[in-house]
């Protein structure tokens, strides 16, 4: 059963069990300051930041995946477009792009492979829906998900 989909990637046991999800969100209030007033100044407000959203992740490369589950991410943020995030349960959270991917190699093999890789990746909302098609593919997407699922 996957953890939750990216675009096309699947967050499950043989690719990245991530073992913990991270949503912000924050709202604008800028303040205003008026010469001579000694209250605190107005603020007024002006809309939603975007979500961000870090995943973080265990890695062990002779059972989960490793490298290679890191570097098809690494392309996906080369690519710079948006990708549909859908977690396991069905829920549809929107577009989002990856904006940071880090990875810690440690427990080195003889041969300096990792055997174990602490792995954390930052996502940052661009849409409530998919493709600027108005939710119609990622409604679509989220059925496919859900059929599989069995939910």
């Amino acid at each position: 059963m996957p953890l939750a989909t990216l675009g096309f990637f699947v967050f499950h046991t043989a690719t990245i069990p991530y073992h913990g999800i991270d949503r912000s969100q924050s709202w604008r209030h800028p303040h205003k300051s008026i010469v001579g007033n000694d209250s605190p100044p107005p603020s007024q407000y002006t809309g939603k930041e975007p979500d961000t959203i870090t995943i973080q992740a265990e890695l062990r490369p002779e059972v989960t995946g490793g490298d290679m589950s890191i570097n098809l991410l690494r392309s996906m943020a080369d690519g710079g477009k948006p990708w549909p995030l859908i977690l396991g349960t069905g829920q549809l959270l929107g577009s989002y792009v990856i904006t940071d991917i880090q990875d810690k190699q440690s427990q080195l093999m003889y041969d300096g492979k990792a055997r174990a890789i602490s792995f954390s990746m930052s996502l940052k909302k661009v849409a409530d829906h998919a493709f600027g098609l108005e939710g119609e593919a990622l409604g679509l997407a989220v059925g496919m998900v859900r059929s599989l699922v069995g939910v």
